[in-house]
């Protein structure tokens, strides 16, 4: 089958989180299981990963039709890492300096970029028209969130009638939070008319919502957890769109994400200090030690040490863990935080630290490299989230044998298996009230569990080190779900 993935993120070009992991990973594995696909993403500057000059160029130039005329761009070429041969997957990257070699992705920490419709809307056609000059017509097209959300209402609207027509599409729902609401009257940049501004395609209270476009044009839809695909069909997770949702339920599926085993595995990590097996724990020790150190915490193998990668958002519940904080530094414990976001939160974290530096360390910014080590390093891992669509770091967590202490929530519920005193048993700690209380007292239960009924930890580590968390135990699902779309699409089932 020929796949076209259309992201504004992959791994390790360009990510801000799960989405850029997944597009980066998934491709993969479908193609380990003998399809062809090729990803489209926009070629970003001021990327420390990505030089724009160490990519082959295509030749000639790539011309894509917008609604204020035909605009030209540089196509880029490249692999996705981790595999050779026939098996390797082709990344197309468009170029376009003036709307993607800036500072940010998206826009500043405050602001959208004011231009985003462009931006996106020329990534959706982009990715189409470059199908028409690579003479290579996909099967599927397979959109991920907003940015890539136009690209099933131009299958349906202005490819009718031409090749592309027939592909059958899917959108996945990465964060149904971030819908690319933008201003109507500029619909007609992107090349679509006023005819698609209703509540059944991209008119949405008035505003353009290029999510709600996607999700009612797109063949099927996906989002990356069962309990997520669920909990957005209600008031309280929707966004808005959860009517939208309730009535595609029958197209929604909710399939789990996967690691990237490239990327992610303490027996081969060379990022790491020592590498270390579910049946030879002994290099974690080694690993905890060279984070404290790293970190600068004093260097104490028998006190456990409980770590936070990831945004300081909302979203992840920040805020609570910050209330909670002031009481767990008293503990016998230590904290290390890498991440960025809400710079009040940040600067009190960090005046928080000051206050305690034995006790918490803060480190600001994006590290992947550093996210590895703490991974490897910390007993613990907190994931307090509001909503979690899925989650990728508890899944990292237990792969390296760090306990995550998460809110039952999304993803989290469908991947941590709560401690059983009795049994021993459980990958990971999780409430369900999302209180500074609550996460006080999980905290608690999990260090009190550390000192107490420390084979209890032994055990849940191999236990969570066990799961198959891998791309290839969920690539066969997405294959089923292309072949429903393609049967949708086409009205007679797959025949490859």
């Amino acid at each position: 089958m020929k796949i076209l993935f259309v992201s504004s993120e992959c791994a390790p070009f360009a990510k801000t989180g799960g989405l850029g992991d997944v597009v980066g990973a998934l491709p993969k594995a479908l193609a380990q299981r003998g399809h062809d696909v090729r990803v489209v993403m926009p070629l970003y500057g001021g990327q420390p990963s990505l030089r724009w000059d160490e990519l082959p160029q295509l030749e000639g130039a790539l011309t894509v039709p917008m609604g204020f005329g035909p605009v030209r761009c540089g196509v880029r070429t490249g692999r996705l890492p981790g595999r050779d041969g026939p098996s390797a997957v082709r990344i197309y990257l468009l170029e376009h300096k003036g709307w993607f070699n800036r500072p940010f992705l998206y826009g500043s920490p405050t602001e959208a970029y004011g231009d985003n419709l462009d931006r996106f809307a020329f990534l959706s056609r982009g990715a189409l028209t470059l199908c028409y000059a690579l003479n290579w017509i996909p099967d599927v097209v397979h959109a991920h969130d907003w940015q890539a959300a136009l690209t099933p209402v131009y299958l349906n609207t202005v490819e009718r009638d031409r090749p592309l027509h027939a592909a059958a599409s899917v959108l996945t729902i990465h964060n149904l939070a971030f819908q690319g609401e933008l201003n109507p009257r500029d619909l007609w940049r992107a090349g679509l008319g006023n005819e698609q501004l209703h509540g059944k395609s991209l008119e949405h209270f008035g505003a353009l919502n290029l999510m709600k476009g996607g999700l009612w044009h797109a063949t099927f839809l996906s989002t990356v957890s069962p309990s997520y695909a669920r909990e957005i069909q209600q008031s309280a997770f929707g966004c808005g769109l959860d009517g939208v949702l309730r009535e595609r339920a029958g197209d929604l599926r909710g399939i789990l994400n996967g690691l990237d085993d490239d990327e992610w595995d303490p027996a081969r990590d060379a990022l790491i200090a020592q590498c270390y097996s579910r049946d030879d724990l002994s290099g974690k020790v080694a690993c905890k030690a060279e984070l404290q150190r790293e970190v600068g915490l004093p260097s104490k193998s028998e006190v456990p040490l409980i770590a936070w990668v990831g945004r300081f958002a909302y979203q992840k519940g920040i805020d609570v863990v910050a209330h909670a904080l002031m009481g767990l530094v008293h503990e016998d414990a230590q904290f290390v935080f890498l991440g960025t976001g809400d710079l009040k939160m940040e600067q009190w974290l960090a005046e928080l630290s000051a206050r305690h530096p034995q006790r918490l360390r803060i480190v600001s910014g994006f590290d992947p490299a550093l996210a590895h080590r703490i991974e490897a390093g910390a007993d613990f891992f907190l994931m307090p989230s509001r909503f979690e669509p899925c989650g990728l770091n508890q899944m990292y967590s237990q792969r390296y044998g760090t306990l995550p202490i998460v809110r039952a929530t999304g993803g989290l519920a469908d991947t941590v298996r709560n401690y059983n005193e009795r049994t021993g048993s459980g990958t990971g700690f999780a409430f369900s009230e999302l209180t500074p209380s609550s996460l006080y007292d999980t905290v608690r239960w999990a260090l009190d569990t550390w000192w107490k009924r420390r084979p209890h930890i032994d055990a849940m580590r191999r236990e969570a080190m066990g799961l198959d968390w891998s791309w290839s135990r969920f690539a066969g699902e997405y294959e089923q779900l292309y072949k429903d779309a393609y049967a949708r699409r086409r009205g007679h089932p797959w025949r490859g």
